[in-house]
C-alpha cells in the first residue's frame, strides 16, 4: 500500500458516502410527501450509513504511510 491507495480509499468513501446522502435526503422528502412512516424506516438508516462514511477515519496503514511521509 502506498500513499496514492490512501489517497483513492479516502475518496472512494467519500464520494460513495455521498451518492448515499444524496439517496437517503430523496428518500425522506419522498417519505413526508407520500409515505411518512415508511419513508422514514428506509431513509434513516441510508442518512446513518452516509454519515458513517463521511466521517470515516483513515485505516491505521493509511495513518502510518502519511506519518513516515509527513516526517
Amino acid at each position: 500500500m502506498d500513499k496514492f491507495d490512501c489517497t483513492t480509499e479516502r475518496f472512494s468513501a467519500r464520494s460513495i458516502g455521498l451518492v448515499v446522502l444524496a439517496l437517503g435526503i430523496g428518500l425522506a422528502i419522498l417519505g413526508f410527501l407520500i409515505l411518512p412512516v415508511v419513508g422514514l424506516f428506509f431513509a434513516i438508516p441510508l442518512l446513518i450509513l452516509a454519515a458513517i462514511l463521511l466521517a470515516a477515519p483513515q485505516s491505521k496503514a493509511c495513518r502510518l504511510i502519511t506519518k513516515k511521509i509527513n516526517n
